[in-house]
């Protein structure tokens, strides 16, 4: 007969295990001898207490979830139970006992956890719905609409609440966003009216400063053209398409009449060589509002100094090139600073953009809207027919955004 403190080995080879309610059978051993058989069943000991010294480390170290700690836990307690090793047993027990406390305060650690970050959640994507609500009423239209698209992409980072109120804050938000586009698409289609206002103004104007080219009354008819010029500035942008025309064919009108009137003038040369040297000076005065920071008052220096510039009237031929150039150059700048204005806050093509960014976000949101409906349902491969969609949907709403964005939002 072999024994250990914590094992023997009867004569007829039959192992026991020594436990606080005495010795227990641990099985029969014929194959050799008596030390051979207690190392055998020391040896699946050691087996336990190096698998639960992983599970601690696994419950302590990793993500493992609680149903997952305790079906191992379970495991190695049928092993311990079915006294199939020779060592001290109680100890394991006490150290699975330990483990069940652990794994059980972890479950109540992360229980605690969820719910405050659904608190958290909750609170987070209740200001955002607060703040959409509020852009919904804005007029800055661009900064809005960007803030708003801000929102979106934070929402989406942010975890779900339960299934009632996380539909009833995307309602609101949802709602807020609809709103702010309803307007901003009113607003546009007022600007577009607008625009056709200033169109049927200016075709006016054009057809009187055409009617008024071959005019030889000089000093009323050159009145009345800076009477139009003012005209045509307070009617407002036409649509960009008609503009640029209308503008020509104004602009060559008063040409045609100021090109006569000059020939006419063209003899009086020593009134022409004192109007060289005042020209000269409004040119100077001219070339003084290079480089254009203010446009508006550039804009009303310009118109000053032009119409000083028509009432002096001619100066030499050979001079007029040069003297001449010097003021168009300061135009032309003028007008490449009024073209990038427009081209900046262009709203007929804005306004189209808006409109197609505000359809695809419908179609993205009711997308989502549908996936959403279907995994409640557990319709997975409907909710994965939808996503593919919803891809294809979202890179279009991605790239009319960037679109709406090279327009000033």
């Amino acid at each position: 007969m072999s024994s250990d403190p914590w094992g023997r080995v009867d004569e007829t080879g039959t192992v026991y295990v020594r436990t606080a309610d005495g010795e227990q059978v641990v099985g029969s051993w014929q194959a050799g001898s008596p030390e051979e058989a207690l190392a055998y069943f020391e040896r699946k000991y050691e087996g336990l207490v190096v698998e639960i010294g992983l599970l601690e480390k696994r419950v302590k170290t990793t993500d493992l979830s609680t149903k997952d700690a305790q079906v191992a836990i379970d495991h190695i307690r049928e092993q311990v139970d079915a006294h199939h090793a020779v060592g001290d047993l109680q100890a394991l027990r006490e150290r699975l006992d330990k483990l069940v406390a652990t794994v059980e305060s972890r479950r109540e650690e992360r229980k605690q956890q969820r719910a405050k970050q659904s608190d958290e959640a909750r609170k987070a994507k209740e200001d955002l719905v607060t703040e959409a609500e509020q852009l919904a009423q804005s007029d800055q239209w661009r900064a809005a609409g960007e803030r708003l698209r801000s929102l979106v992409d934070t929402w989406k980072g942010l975890p779900r609440l339960d299934r009632k109120s996380d539909d009833e804050l995307w309602h609101r938000f949802s709602h807020a966003r609809s709103a702010f586009s309803k307007r901003r698409k009113a607003h546009f289609a007022q600007l577009d009216a607008q625009r056709e206002e200033a169109r049927r103004t200016k075709e006016r104007l054009v057809t009187e400063a055409e009617a008024l080219s071959g005019s030889s009354d000089w000093g009323p008819t050159a009145a009345r053209y800076r009477e139009l010029m003012a005209e045509w500035k307070a009617a407002g942008r036409a649509q960009r398409e008609h503009e640029d025309d209308l503008w020509n064919r104004f602009r060559g009108a008063q040409d045609v009449f100021f090109a006569a009137r000059s020939s006419v003038f063209a003899e009086r040369d020593a009134e022409q060589t004192e109007n060289l040297k005042l020209k000269e000076e409004l040119a100077e005065e001219a070339e003084k509002l290079l480089p254009i920071g203010d446009l508006k008052a550039a804009r009303a220096a310009f118109r000053s100094i032009n119409e000083r510039w028509e009432a002096i009237g001619h100066v030499p031929r050979d001079a007029r090139p040069k003297v001449e150039g010097r003021m168009h150059a300061v135009e032309r700048a003028m007008q490449e600073s009024e073209e990038a204005e427009w081209r900046r806050t262009n709203p007929e093509a804005r306004a189209r953009a808006a409109g197609l960014t505000g359809q695809l976000q419908a179609a993205v949101d009711k997308l989502r809207s549908q996936i959403d409906q279907a995994r409640a349902q557990g319709n997975s491969a409907k909710a994965d027919k939808l996503e593919r969609e919803l891809e294809g949907r979202q890179a279009l709403l991605d790239q009319a955004l960037k679109g709406l964005q090279e327009f000033g939002g």
